[in-house]
Order: C-alpha cells, then sequence, then structure tokens
C-alpha cells in the first residue's frame, strides 16, 4: 500500500500562513483528515484546521504542542469521524523533510492518544519554511512512521511535494530534450512522476495517453471496458483494421501505442478493463493524481465529476458536439475543455451534467430512440472525425499543461467552448452554485455520496469478448502480429 496527503489550495494556504512566522521561529498547528482510499494508494484528506489558542502552544525557538491542544483537537477529530494531523514548521528548511529525535518523540508519544481516540492512525506533517515544500508520515503504531509518497495542493495550480526517496525523480531521456526545454527539468522531475489515469480510450482518449507517454510519464493508465470496431477507424489514429477484426480491447490497442510512444526509460502502462461506473472502477481511480475524461455519457461523468471533489484528484473533461443540417452539410462544431478542481465550477455548475440525466443513462433510457422521442429529450450528438478530435485532445492537454506547469502562474483557466461557425473562443462566467452537492462534499473522501454502481453488463461484454474464439486466419495474424511487436521492442529497447 502506498500513501499520499492531499489537501486544497485555500487549506494548504491557511497552514502555511500560520506556520510560516516572520520571527523564524517554528510553528505548530493541529488538522484533521479524512480517508480516501484505493486498490494500491490510501490518501489522507486534509479536512479542517484547529488553530491553536492562547496558551495551547509553547514557541520557543523550536515550537511544542501542549497535551490540552491535543487533547481538544483530537475531542474535535473524534466527533466528525476524522484523523488527527499533528503539523510543524522548519523555517529554513527546503524539501522533504525528515524527523528530528524531537519530531519522533512528540509524534510518537501522542500517535496513542490520536489512535485510541479516532481509531485512525496519527499523521504527521512538515513545512519547509524556505520552499513551502511539504512531507508527511503516517503512525501506525508507536515504532516508526510509515512514509508517504508525495503531498499535494489542489487548486487551478496544482502544486506536488515528492518523497525522493519512494518516488524517485525519472532520468531524463535524450528523447525528452525538446521537452525538457519547454519547462525545465524541474517541472519535469513532477510532472513525469504523476500518475495520470485516461478514463475512455476512444478518439480523443487514446490521442491524450499517447501524447502523455511521449511527454516521459512514467505511470499512465487506461479505463474502458469496451472493444474496437470498424466504425472507430476514422477516429482512433493508431487503431488497425486488425484490431477491429480482433475486437481487440480500446486499452490493450492503448497500452500498445503508448509504449510505443513513450519517451520514458521505464514507463508502467496500466490496463484497466473496468468501467468508471462501478464501484471497482473508482477504487482504481483513486490510486491517481490527475484523471482526464474522454468519456460524453452522462452516468460516468457524474461519477468523476465526484470524484474531483471529494477525493481531490483533478479531472480534465472535455467533449465535442456536432451538428449538420438534414441534407448533411455541417451547421456548426463545438468543443469544450475545462478542469474540476477546488476553486473552480463542476461539471453541473457549468451546465455540462444534468443531474436528471444521469438517472436515465442509468437505466439505458438515453440509449432508447423511442424513449427520446416520447420524452422530447434531444439526441445526443454521435458525430465526431478525426480532424475535430484532435482539437478536443490538444484542447484537454494544454489544461494538463497550465494545471502542472503553471505558465504564467495562473493555473488552469475558466472553462473555455470554441465554436467553429462562428470561430469563437468562450471562456465560461459560471460560478459555484452555494448549494452544489459535489463541491460541497469537498474532501469527503470515503464519505462520498455514492454514485457509482455494481452492474453485471459491462463485465458481461468483457468476459464474451475475451471468451470469444475467431477464425484461425485471424489467430493466425494475431500471432505474426505480436510477434513483430515483440521483435520491435528487442531490436529498439
Amino acid at each position: 500500500m502506498r500513501y499520499s496527503v492531499a489537501m486544497t489550495g485555500e487549506a494548504e494556504a491557511a497552514m502555511r500562513d500560520h506556520l510560516i512566522r516572520d520571527d523564524g521561529q517554528e510553528e505548530v498547528l493541529i488538522a484533521t483528515y479524512a480517508l480516501s482510499t484505493g486498490v494500491e494508494r490510501t490518501t489522507a484528506l486534509i479536512r479542517s484546521i484547529i488553530l491553536p489558542r492562547d496558551g495551547e502552544r509553547l514557541v520557543h525557538g523550536n515550537a511544542s504542542f501542549t497535551s490540552a491542544y491535543v487533547l481538544r483537537a483530537t475531542s474535535e477529530a473524534r466527533a466528525a469521524g476524522h484523523g488527527v494531523a499533528l503539523v510543524h514548521s522548519h523555517p529554513g528548511a527546503e524539501g522533504w523533510q525528515r524527523l528530528s529525535g524531537m519530531d519522533r518523540e512528540t509524534e510518537s508519544e501522542y500517535e496513542r492518544v490520536a489512535r485510541t481516540a479516532t481509531k485512525l492512525p496519527l499523521l504527521g506533517m512538515t513545512l519547509g519554511g524556505h520552499d513551502t515544500a511539504w512531507s508527511a508520515r503516517f503512525w501506525f503504531d508507536r515504532g516508526a512512521p510509515t512514509w508517504a509518497e508525495s503531498v499535494r495542493s489542489v487548486a487551478p495550480v496544482l502544486s506536488v511535494t515528492w518523497n525522493d526517496e519512494l518516488r524517485a525523480v525519472p532520468a531524463i531521456s535524450a528523447s525528452q530534450e525538446r521537452t525538457v526545454s519547454s519547462w525545465g527539468e524541474r517541472a519535469q522531475g513532477s510532472i513525469s512522476r504523476l500518475r495520470v489515469l485516461v478514463v475512455g480510450g476512444g478518439s480523443v482518449g487514446l490521442d491524450v495517453a499517447q501524447r502523455l507517454a511521449a511527454t516521459g510519464l512514467v505511470t499512465i493508465g487506461v479505463m474502458d471496458f469496451d472493444a474496437v470496431e470498424t466504425r472507430n477507424l476514422d477516429r482512433m489514429i493508431g487503431a488497425t483494421r486488425l484490431d477491429a477484426a480482433l475486437e481487440r480491447s480500446k486499452v490493450d490497442v492503448a497500452a500498445r501505442l503508448m509504449r510505443s510512444a513513450a519517451t520514458a526509460t521505464n514507463v508502467d502502462v496500466r490496463r484497466h478493463e473496468l468501467s468508471i461506473s462501478d464501484p471497482e472502477g473508482v477504487s482504481v481511480a483513486l490510486d491517481y493524481d490527475v484523471i482526464f475524461c474522454c468519456v460524453d455519457s452522462p452516468w460516468p461523468r457524474a461519477v468523476l465529476n465526484g470524484i474531483a471533489y471529494a477525493d481531490l484528484i483533478p479531472v480534465i473533461d472535455g467533449g465535442i458536439a456536432l451538428d449538420t443540417f438534414s441534407d448533411g452539410r455541417m451547421r456548426n462544431g463545438i468543443w469544450r475543455a475545462h478542469t474540476l478542481v477546488p476553486g473552480r465550477p463542476c461539471m453541473v455548475c457549468i451546465g455540462q451534467l444534468l443531474p436528471g440525466e444521469v438517472a436515465l443513462d442509468k437505466l439505458g433510457l438515453l440509449d432508447n430512440p423511442e424513449y427520446i422521442q416520447g420524452s422530447n429529450l434531444e439526441t445526443r450528438s454521435r458525430q465526431n472525425v478525426a480532424a475535430l478530435s484532435a482539437s478536443v485532445s490538444s484542447a484537454l492537454l494544454a489544461q494538463f499543461v497550465s494545471l502542472t506547469a503553471h505558465p504564467g502562474r495562473r493555473g488552469v483557466p475558466a472553462p473555455l467552448r470554441y465554436i467553429l461557425s462562428t470561430h469563437l473562443l468562450e471562456h465560461s462566467l459560471a460560478t459555484s452554485g452555494p448549494y452544489c452537492p459535489s463541491e460541497n462534499a469537498t474532501a469527503t473522501g470515503d464519505a462520498r455520496t455514492p454514485i457509482a454502481e455494481h452492474r453485471d453488463d459491462w463485465r458481461s461484454i468483457v468476459i464474451t469478448r475475451n471468451a470469444k474464439k475467431h477464425p484461425i486466419h485471424l489467430r493466425a495474424v494475431a500471432a505474426l502480429d505480436r510477434l513483430v511487436q515483440r521483435m520491435i521492442d528487442r531490436v529498439i529497447g
């Protein structure tokens, strides 16, 4: 199991402002956290900040907690069902901080108090005052802490402090020279360590996944339970007629193309033949640092909309809608892109997700022409072409660069929409609704409102496809294709 810590940019700024003193002395505070539990990673999400009252901490060059302060904060955490985090600063330090003897003694002393009261491990955090880098560890017993691999501050600007011992800086390869020259080795060292998931392996998702691999990211996952069909070949660039004939899964095709495009020395391509609308898919998604939403159905998009806020994982979403005249000529095309993080409105607030359609999607009614006609609903646009799907993937990747490399230090923009017929790029003026359920559930983690449901339909599709026997001539061609791919990997690798 891996461990990490995440907090909103607002919470991070509030803690930083308290911990960095004008007089250069150390400072302390206590926070509460909720857990977000994935398959391989557990993340502590900072929930609330409990500032010390007069006399509740001692500042004397070093700083220390009083028992009264710890007991008060522990009581508040227990009442809310949260864990306790003891946080302190090292004013002149930078980078990931290790524990001094005094730090270790303090945290191990209060570990049993916090764990007994809350049934959750004590979380220790340190802020390096020189470069505002965070470090974190979990105390499951008094013996020794278990170190987190990263601490991320999630806002329109994503900031991550990495534990180099657990998530080492990847070596820069010769094929990354132009990439590194665009934003520098430090940015590349952070971006390449991000674990990024692409949900949806169609025209947009496939392009995004390959370009992330070419950028040098070490760990990239693709989630999709569908297969390549002949009708996909005018948009899924890199998928072949053999892929369609063999009904190869989209994640297999994506994995092949990502490995071919990868510039990282040891790329970790992860295939997830799952549905994000299933709790199993949600658990896998919680292992990632950033998610690209490349699906167009309301239900999976609602699931990702919730994860972005509840689990503090930025979700980059977008899509395209084409409109034609009755004689088939193109009337218009609109593509959009936006990033879901605290500080930016959710899909519902910007009008890109209608809650009522989620229930209809669960029932399969949005794909039922008779229901659509009888309910006077607008049929969803299914048109797409390769020349325009590339515009969507480029818009999503631009959001990713703004989020992680921060050109202009402004982070991700307000939601964008490009109208092809008028050549107009619109910046949305939408703001978060005061009663938005997604944004009001920020950092709830495992207590998130359940949107995903166990279903057997997508599992049946995967099982049936994997059990299908193709004609012998297709199997022979597939075997030859695999042999050629292995030979290429051996020669080039």
